[in-house]
Order: C-alpha cells, then sequence, then structure tokens
C-alpha cells in the first residue's frame, strides 16, 4: 500500500455546514410539489448530483422534462440565495487547524464536491488558499458515487489514489472513495454506522497522530476519532 501522502475533503457537510442549507431548499421545493420531505428521506439525497437528488426527491413521481428543469433551476437559486450570506465564520468549528497542522506535516490538500457552486461556497469562506486543487460537480461527467470526482481530485494532486485519503459525510461520498481505491473516513454523525477506515465526530477534538496513524493502515482499521 502507497504511503499516505493526500488528504481529500468533501466540501458540504465537512468544511462547512452547507449540507444544512440544501436541506432547506429541498424541503422547500417538497413543500411547493406537495411531496413528503424530512431529515430521514434528506439523507438518501447527500453526496449526489443535484438532478440524481431531484429524482430521489420525487420517487417515482412523473413530471415532464421542462418542469424537471424548471424545479432544479428553482432549487439552485433558493441555495444560491442561501449561501451569498455565507463568510469564514461558517467554516466547520476545528476546520482550520487541522488543515494547517497537515500542510505542516506535508500533505497535499484538496477539495472535491459534488455541488456546481463549490467554488463560490469556497470564495465565501476564504479557504480557498488552504488547498492546493479543487474539484467541483463540473469537473467530470460521472459524480459520487463514481469514482470519478475523486480520481480526478487525486490526478490534480499529482499524486496516486491508493496514496489518498476521502474526509466524506456522506454515504454516495463514501463509496465513491472505496471505488477509487482510497482510504476513507467517515465525518459526523450521519455516517457514524458506515464502513470507512476511520471515523472522525467533527474536527474540534482531535489527536492529529493518533487520527492519521489510524488511516495510514488501510481498510479494516476502522477506529474511532473523537
Amino acid at each position: 500500500m502507497s504511503e499516505l501522502s493526500a488528504i481529500i475533503f468533501d466540501l458540504d457537510g465537512v468544511l462547512t455546514d452547507t449540507a444544512e442549507l440544501h436541506y432547506r431548499a429541498w424541503k422547500r421545493i417538497a413543500i411547493e410539489e406537495d411531496i413528503p420531505f424530512d431529515r430521514e428521506r434528506n439523507r438518501r439525497l447527500r453526496g449526489v448530483p443535484r438532478e440524481e437528488s431531484l429524482r430521489r426527491l420525487l420517487d417515482g413521481r412523473t413530471i415532464s422534462e421542462e418542469r424537471f428543469r424548471a424545479l432544479l433551476a428553482r432549487k439552485n437559486a433558493l441555495y444560491v440565495a442561501m449561501i451569498a450570506t455565507l463568510s469564514p465564520r461558517d467554516v466547520m468549528p476545528g476546520a482550520m487547524h487541522v488543515v494547517r497542522s497537515l500542510r505542516r506535516s506535508g500533505f497535499r490538500l484538496a477539495i472535491a464536491s459534488a455541488s456546481r457552486n463549490a467554488r463560490q461556497v469556497v470564495d465565501r469562506l476564504g479557504i480557498a488558499t488552504w488547498f492546493d486543487a479543487i474539484a467541483d460537480g463540473a469537473s467530470v461527467a460521472a459524480s459520487k458515487p463514481a469514482p470519478n470526482l475523486f480520481l480526478y481530485a487525486a490526478a490534480l494532486l499529482n499524486v496516486p489514489p491508493e496514496a489518498c485519503a476521502v474526509i466524506e459525510d456522506a454515504a454516495a461520498g463514501l463509496e465513491a472513495a472505496r471505488r477509487a481505491a482510497m482510504r476513507t473516513v467517515a465525518f459526523g454523525p450521519d455516517v457514524a454506522d458506515e464502513p470507512a477506515d476511520a471515523h472522525l465526530r467533527s474536527f474540534t477534538s482531535i489527536d492529529l497522530a493518533h487520527w492519521l496513524g489510524a488511516i495510514r493502515y488501510g481498510v479494516g482499521a476502522a477506529p474511532t476519532v473523537a
């Protein structure tokens, strides 16, 4: 197994809580369309592209292509209005310390987000200079759970996939990382039961040396880190 040399971060729900903004936007669409929707149903939408999220929201309901596109545009407009209020204060607690520590340790760092609005979010948060590369929903044709986005990010970093670890808060993202032959870190409570090389509850209470040691060993380590 290659020596771990790069960390790839998901954006929504990992570096900032824009996952909550996505939920609010989809909730508004569901109310307008009279579709049952709650946080449990929202878990099926996390980490997947907008088109697939809408298909899952519709849950078999048939609508015209024109209406489908209109709903996509409506959801995006709602979300863009929300992210316009983001600022550096909305970075996840502890994330800056972890990123700086990783950089000092010599790791290459990237963001890989399925969102086409990722770069706008990154700019609003003021974190672009933290990372060596950014891959977003416009970077590849097939997004999570396909491995393409993470493979693209690894290529931008000039690091082989097997030398990368991915920090993800969604099952689809963890699946994509596994399919890319990368090590996996399940972040947050929603993926506490998902298979991963390590589990991380938050960035605020983390023994970085222990955490890195856990994920260096690859599949099967599966420790839980505070």
